[in-house]
């Protein structure tokens, strides 16, 4: 069956909560080497179904398969018994309130990260926290309704935008019973661990590294999802994966926000098996309008600009708001897959003056002379001239790519795309064909060159470093390589004039 083909959407079962969210990296504080193989996270911060160290060459269920009755023991040793009202969480609330449709995500991203810091094995820490998710959401949840104090329901009276009102839950309580339910789906499943618990999937390399460099605050936050599958409730047989980095301005809050909700928004949309880039374009907007209302109940400001990266079988969608980037090599040359949003763009200028902003140079170009990007989730009081709405791009694999790297404009700004395959190429050179510390490498290259923002670098290798070692990289040092990109046809033009790096 053809993925993409009418059949193949018709195949796709869901459990009951099919749009459960996976795991994310929510705390980027350094580097590692992440196969997707299962094994317990080096580091609590670290996503499920990652660990560090060299690819593992066994086979890639056998290590989770064997963990998963230990584990579940153990987690029922440590939590005998349902939380009381008075106990404390094991971990963290997702904040104060959560509206409805935050729900799903923010209980799936509280499990994942309690789990992922007792090292579950993560083809059953995604399991569990899918059911858990699903049973939670088929229940009344009205018990957990937190009434507005009456000043907000005054400002929400005086808001002509907001017709309905909103439902809001105490997190509080709500992350209480959760975990209960989660203790309850692990006590079902210490007599009999289902199916998806132990399914195997395909080992992703990834390296990472993120660094506040001299701002102020850490506003960087990515996402590295290989058990997409698993994690949402898909048993169609392509294979997904997910990768994204978001670049905060503002405040973490939006991007923060988007990395936990855009893929979750990207599997809620029904023609994800058909169009997955048309899903990922909706996750986005889907996204942005969920964090514009959390942004008026709570007067937040930020905003984020974003890149994400789907591997549904053998095709790469790729989707982006904002200056963060994606490139793919292939054989040693640079694949321009997109073009970021950015105010001179001649487009971009043209969409914002005709809805009555204007765009002008301030140490680099900005939207109303604020804001150095044209689109990004969030900045409530810059819409609609900061657009929401995502550019995406598909592109078919035929096996001979090497890497994609995804990063922020902290990175981009002074790294030129052709300059990453020789940084790439030299690592691995002199560290025998280990990817390790590459995207590590590749920041402390980006800091060189002046880069003062937050930098987070993402390496999804596609082939094993030490094939690229070996076989070597056409193109590398070659200055008419760039010249050779095999560019992605697209409707976007160029930008006007190269953006200076952002302050």
């Amino acid at each position: 069956m053809a993925p993409g083909s009418a059949a193949s959407q018709a195949s796709v079962k869901r459990a009951s909560a099919a749009q459960v969210l996976g795991l994310q990296l929510l705390q980027p504080q350094g580097e590692a080497w992440r196969p997707s193989c299962p094994g317990p996270a080096a580091d609590p911060r670290d996503a499920l179904g990652m660990s560090s160290g060299a690819p593992q060459k066994s086979s890639p269920m056998a290590s989770g398969a064997e963990e998963t009755p230990g584990f579940l023991d153990t987690l029922l040793q440590d939590f005998p018994a349902l939380l009381n009202p008075e106990d404390p969480l094991p971990w963290k609330a997702p904040g104060t309130v959560l509206s409805q449709e935050e729900v799903e995500g923010e209980l799936a991203e509280l499990a994942m990260g309690f789990l992922g810091s007792r090292k579950a094995p993560p083809p059953l820490a995604a399991a569990l926290a899918h059911e858990a998710v699903s049973q939670l959401l088929q229940t009344d949840l009205s018990e957990f309704r937190k009434l507005p104090r009456e000043e907000e329901e005054e400002e929400e009276d005086d808001d002509e935008e907001e017709k309905a009102p909103v439902t809001l839950l105490d997190a509080q309580s709500l992350a209480r019973s959760f975990f209960n339910r989660l203790w309850e789906v692990a006590g079902q499943w210490q007599k009999q661990v289902p199916l998806a618990a132990r399914a195997s999937q395909r080992q992703w390399l990834v390296s990472i590294h993120a660094i506040r460099n001299t701002r102020r605050k850490m506003e960087d936050r990515h996402v590295s999802l290989p058990s997409f599958n698993q994690l949402f409730g898909l048993f169609d047989p392509v294979n997904r994966a997910y990768f994204a980095v978001f670049d905060g301005h503002g405040g973490v809050d939006a991007a923060r926000y988007a990395a936990v909700h855009v893929h979750t928004n990207a599997a809620r949309q029904p023609e994800l098996p058909t169009d997955p880039a048309g899903a990922l374009r909706e996750a986005f907007r889907r996204t942005d309008q969920m964090f514009l209302r959390k942004a008026k109940r709570e007067r937040l400001q930020s905003g984020t600009t974003g890149v994400c990266a789907l591997i549904a079988g053998a095709t790469l969608h790729v989707a982006w708001l904002g200056d963060s980037q994606v490139i793919l090599v292939q054989q040693g040359q640079v694949v321009k897959l997109m073009e970021p949003h950015r105010p001179e763009r001649q487009d971009e200028k043209a969409r914002i003056e005709a809805l009555g902003g204007f765009v002008s140079h301030m140490d680099c170009w900005r939207v109303n002379g604020t804001l150095a990007v044209s689109r990004a989730i969030g900045d409530v009081f810059q819409k609609p001239y900061v657009s929401g709405e995502a550019d995406a791009a598909s592109r078919a694999l035929t096996g001979s790519e090497d890497y994609l790297l995804l990063a922020c404009d902290g990175f981009f700004d002074v790294i030129p795309h052709q300059e990453v395959v020789g940084l790439v190429q030299s690592h691995l050179t002199r560290q025998q064909g280990s990817g390790l510390r590459v995207a590590e490498e590749l920041v402390a290259a980006a800091r060189e060159r002046g880069s003062h923002d937050n930098i987070t670098v993402m390496v999804v290798f596609l082939r094993d470093p030490q094939e690229l070692l070996e076989g070597g990289n056409q193109g590398e040092g070659d200055p008419q390589a760039e010249g050779r990109r095999q560019d992605l046809p697209s409707s976007l033009p160029e930008p006007e004039t190269q953006a200076p790096p952002r302050s």
